[in-house]
């Protein structure tokens, strides 16, 4: 898949809107406007080929992916936010009318991050401009393996993955044997009750 370019500014149809709902009083469009271009592209250039259709921005799924971890979405729900709330296209520099992409999107951004041995690279991004910040202390050791933070994005790929396989089981039986889902379905919820 071809690396996309993304925008850097935030669209004045967006910002408008942003900022007559806000007020100014957004965590989010407050640290984005301090932050502005936390991650490029480039960035990513080894993880993308450079033919095929474009995707979306890895800049932007990596500033999905964080929102994600700090509202502990899944990537349905991230996916939704990002089609429908207003700071998060603010953050994004999306036009309000921007339809977002698959929730697949952000499992295989995740999956190419770990096999192409950049794991680490969203957190050391956001360490480095914190340190620049000061709001980090550079004296002492920040640690950049984080082996819990990587074995949580693992996870929730695996959780994600196994949430998705039983949605698709359960819609194909839906359409071959409804009436023993159903059945099935309502056995379920007496047990539960019952219990």
């Amino acid at each position: 898949m071809e690396r996309p370019k993304a925008e850097v500014c935030v669209p004045a149809e967006t910002k408008r809107v942003a900022e007559a709902v806000f007020r100014g009083k957004n965590r989010y469009i407050a640290a984005f406007d301090k932050m502005t271009q936390l991650f490029s592209d480039e960035q990513f250039d080894h993880l993308y080929s450079h033919r095929g259709q474009p995707g979306f921005s890895p800049a932007r799924l990596s500033i999905v992916t964080i929102l994600q971890f700090c509202e502990g979405l899944s990537d349905r729900d991230a996916v939704d936010a990002v089609r429908s709330r207003i700071d998060w296209k603010y953050v994004l520099c999306l036009e309000l009318e921007h339809p977002g992409f698959d929730s697949s999107v952000l499992s295989e951004f995740r999956t190419r991050l770990v096999e192409g041995g950049a794991e680490s690279l969203l957190f050391d991004t956001v360490l480095q401009f914190m340190i620049g910040k000061g709001v980090v202390k550079t004296k002492g050791t920040q640690r950049t393996d984080s082996t819990h933070i990587l074995a949580a994005v693992r996870g929730l790929n695996t959780l994600e993955r196994v949430v998705e396989t039983m949605r698709h089981a359960l819609n194909a039986l839906a359409h071959t044997a409804p009436d023993w889902l159903r059945a099935m379905a309502r056995s379920s919820t007496i047990t539960l009750h019952g219990a």
